[in-house]
Formats: structure tokens, C-alpha cells, sequence
């Protein structure tokens, strides 16, 4: 399916991981059309070759209109529950609430239009928060402690329950934490490093030992772009397999840096898992994806990045 052209939208195509995907579909030769309400974004980084519309989902009959137009083959959800990461107490945290409403509009339009494939990026850290095994399958038991995992998990039990009514092809991808250019500044490592460029001590939360599965955007965007022809109603691990602490983090942006800098630990605000990573057997096998970006050379290219484009 990858070898014609066809036409991809990209829901949530203006943000960190949409902004690489929909580059990476113009790159390949396909039309690529983006949604998004651009409340982030990083569209700007790739050129203005894409056809973007500039909306809430929320917007049932613009939403409509504007798959009955462009006649999507593929539709990738990236818009799921992104903003349920904001504290319960920003005004904007009530009006990500609805993430089924809006993806229920999503699938709709997809039965409507015929499309041929719908895959949505979930997490994978926060559904197994706190698991006794790791790296974690996909298997094992979804327990998520936060607002946004369960929200995720909630997303893909409705797009499996809408697929036994409807017969819907999708593809189901838990991404762990992802990292790059283009990354929001709050995410830990994008966080790091600006302030180690502008001199200053970056705060750690916790001690800095709890660990991470990491994994380079470029790696994240083949998973997806594989499962435009693969992976029919599964769900797959997308990750390095492996964990590093925060504290690690540091000292190696910082030795990338020639920094002698020392940050500052401060009591974190909310609970978190000690350690985690995802198990990738799964989509190495079925799918012949594993991350090959290593966790330093990610770091080189990010930091190189931000040096670009941050005014310092």
C-alpha cells in the first residue's frame, strides 16, 4: 500500500510527533492533510506544501465537510487525550474531556468516507504505570493512575468496540516517552537542555533515579508509517525496550554540553513509576520494527536542534 500514493490525514499533524509524520508522508510522495486547533505546534518547521485545516474536532460538520472533500485513504488520531496531561486546575483541562466524543466523530467520518485504514498513537507508559513487569508486553494488565492513561485506554476499548459494529481496520501503536526536535520545551529532556544552553541548573524531580523507556522520533514515524499496510486490529508496543534515569540523562547532555553545571532536585508534585519500558518483541516480530536510533546519537541530534533554533 505504501508503494501508491495516497492520501494521509494527519489528526493532530501540527504538534511534535505530526509535524515528522506528515514531513515524513510528503517525503514519501504522498498528499498529506492536516487537522489541527494548533494550540501547539511545530507545522511551521516543515513548509507549507501540506493542506492544513485549522479546526476543533469538536466541529462535527466542518469535520464532515472536510473528509467528504479530501477522501482520506489513511487517517492517523493523534489528537486523543494529549491535553489531559495539564493540571486538573488550567482552565483549558475540562475541554479535553470529551476525547470520546471526538473520537467517536473520527470513526464516523472514517465509516462515512470509506477509509481504509485508521491508527491511533496511544501511550504505553502511562497504561502500565507502576507495572511489576519490564520491559511490559502488550499483554499484560492496563492499569493506569493517571487521568491521561486512562483516558488512552478508554480511547482503544471504544475503537475495538466501534470495529465489532462497524468492521473498522485500525492499527493501535503505545508509544513510550518519545523525544526530538521539534519537542515540546516542558518534556523532560527538551527541558534539560535548555537550560544547560542558557547556563542555568535544570530541575530534576525526585531523586533522578526513576528510569524511562525513550525511544527518537524517526524511529516512532517508521513504526507508523508500517502500519499503513500492517498490523490489522492490533496493538503494539512502540519503544527502545530499555529504561534510563533522568540523573543519566542529565550527565550525558551535560558531557555533551562540556558543562560542569549541577541541577537542582525538587520534591515531586505528583506520584510516578519508579521504572519503566516497553517490551517491543511483539511488533519486531510481527511488524520487523525495532528502534535503531541510539539513545546518544538521539541526544546529539535533538541538542544540535535546539541550539538552531533557540535564541541563546
Amino acid at each position: 500500500m505504501t508503494n501508491s500514493k495516497k492520501t494521509i490525514l494527519v489528526i493532530g499533524g501540527a504538534g511534535f510527533i505530526g509535524s515528522h509524520l506528515s514531513e515524513a508522508f510528503l517525503n514519501l510522495g504522498h498528499r498529506v492533510i492536516v487537522i489541527d486547533n494548533f494550540s501547539t505546534s511545530a507545522i511551521k518547521k516543515i513548509g507549507k506544501t501540506l493542506k492544513i485545516y485549522k479546526t476543533d474536532i469538536e466541529n462535527i460538520n466542518k469535520v464532515r465537510k472536510i473528509f467528504k472533500k479530501e477522501k482520506p485513504d489513511i487517517v492517523y488520531h493523534l489528537a486523543g487525550a494529549i491535553n489531559l496531561r495539564r493540571q486538573i486546575t488550567d482552565p483549558l483541562f475540562i475541554n479535553s474531556l470529551n476525547f470520546l466524543e471526538r473520537t467517536k466523530i473520527i470513526l464516523d467520518c472514517c465509516k462515512e468516507n470509506k477509509v481504509k485504514k485508521f491508527i491511533f498513537l496511544s501511550s504505553g507508559g502511562a497504561i502500565y504505570d507502576n507495572a511489576k513487569i519490564i520491559p511490559t508486553p502488550e499483554n499484560y494488565p492496563a492499569h493506569p493512575t493517571s487521568l491521561y492513561g486512562l483516558a488512552n485506554l478508554m480511547i482503544e476499548e471504544y475503537i475495538k468496540l466501534y470495529d465489532k459494529e462497524h468492521r473498522l481496520d485500525y492499527t493501535i501503536l503505545r508509544l513510550s516517552n518519545v523525544y526530538g526536535p521539534r519537542q515540546w520545551k516542558t518534556g523532560i529532556i527538551p527541558s534539560i537542555i535548555i537550560k544547560l544552553l542558557k547556563k542555568e541548573k535544570p530541575i530534576i524531580y525526585g531523586d533522578g533515579n526513576q528510569s524511562i523507556d525513550f525511544v527518537y522520533i524517526n524511529d516512532v514515524i517508521s513504526a507508523c508509517i508500517l502500519t499503513i499496510s500492517k498490523g490489522k486490529k492490533e496493538i503494539y508496543n512502540v519503544g527502545s525496550g530499555k529504561d534510563v534515569s533522568i540523573n543519566k540523562i542529565f550527565s550525558m547532555i551535560k558531557e555533551i554540553l562540556n558543562l560542569k553545571i549541577k541541577p537542582k532536585y525538587k520534591k515531586s508534585t505528583k506520584e510516578e513509576s519508579r521504572k519503566s519500558a516497553l517490551d517491543i518483541r511483539k511488533i519486531k516480530k510481527e511488524l520487523g520494527w525495532q528502534s535503531k536510533t541510539s539513545f546518544k546519537e538521539g541526544l546529539l541530534r535533538t541538542i544540535e536542534r535546539f541550539k538552531q533554533t533557540s535564541p541563546f
